[in-house]
């Protein structure tokens, strides 16, 4: 039986499950709200993010790709990146999606790893696998399945895919050792490891890092972009690389009018720390590759 630890709001939990409690709660809600045809949101249910505006979520898919994916795979969304783009993903490939949500780039994935390939999903949200299920039989996608489990704990063999992507998820799990560790590990020999995520560029106020709002909106929990490279390299990978495709800055981080909260900075932040977490956190694109 999981036990949460007690919090008031703007505290993460220390708890692992506790954390991942109060994570599969939001993204619950976020399936919900994509489910019923409203835009879902890392930021969560705000004016912003029902307007399309969420900084982090904004603008990642061309019009091209999405516009034959089911309408609720798109409205659920939220992720950072598009690993589906960067991870050159070849005919007849294996992939596996880490948190693949409501199912937009395993979907994506399956296109481009056409029918002698295969694309996996992993969540450990029960209502976003029901609408990525939902999603794969409106796409007609028969080269995708969708597992329930979390990623600090992989439910396939060693050495089972190509390609491991995910779109804004690790910088969610409370032990990102052993995400990369499983990561590794279901990988095949030359495997390629190719994430989208936000990373740290310089340190963040206290205020910003211990938000719960912060941590569920995609802020707190991102590490910084040396010690994403260190944390591959002591899981076996080889070549690690962080590429920054989009930095962040004190407009990003707050409403229009100058009060609310988008992306994790909660409306009593103090102005000084807002100020100091100016250019500290992007969106980037993070590669490395198991050695042959």
């Amino acid at each position: 039986m999981t036990t949460e630890t007690p919090r008031s709001a703007g505290t993460v939990p220390t708890d692992p499950e506790a954390l991942r409690a109060a994570v599969r709660e939001r993204y619950a809600a976020a399936a919900v709200r994509a489910s019923a045809a409203e835009r879902a949101s890392c930021c969560g249910p705000d004016a912003a993010a029902a307007a399309g505006r969420d900084p982090i979520t904004a603008d990642r898919y061309a019009a091209a790709e999405t516009a034959d994916l089911p309408a609720a795979a798109v409205l659920a969304s939220l992720g950072c990146g598009n690993p589906t783009a960067l991870a050159e993903l070849r005919p007849g490939e294996t992939v596996l999606d880490l948190g693949s949500g409501g199912g937009i780039d395993v979907l994506l994935s399956a296109r481009r790893v056409g029918p002698t390939g295969f694309a996996y999903g992993l969540d450990m949200t029960d209502e976003m696998l029901a609408l990525a299920e939902r999603n794969r039989q409106a796409a007609g996608a028969e080269n995708v399945r969708f597992l329930r489990g979390t990623i600090e704990r992989i439910p396939l063999p060693d050495d089972a895919v190509d390609v491991v992507i995910s779109n804004c998820v690790i910088n969610l799990a409370a032990d990102k050792d052993a995400v990369l560790r499983e990561a590794f590990r279901v990988l095949k020999p030359g495997g390629r490891f190719a994430v989208s995520d936000v990373v740290v560029l310089k340190e963040l106020p206290a205020s910003v890092r211990t938000s719960m709002e912060s941590w569920a909106g995609c802020v707190a929990g991102a590490l910084h972009e040396r010690e994403y490279r260190a944390k591959l390299a002591a899981a076996g990978f080889a070549a690690p690389e962080v590429q920054v495709t989009r930095t962040y800055g004190l407009a990003d981080l707050q409403d229009d009018d100058g009060e609310g909260s988008c992306c994790g900075a909660p409306a009593e932040t103090p102005a000084a720390d807002l100020a100091a977490a100016e250019g500290a956190l992007a969106s980037a694109f993070v590669r490395a590759t198991k050695p042959a």
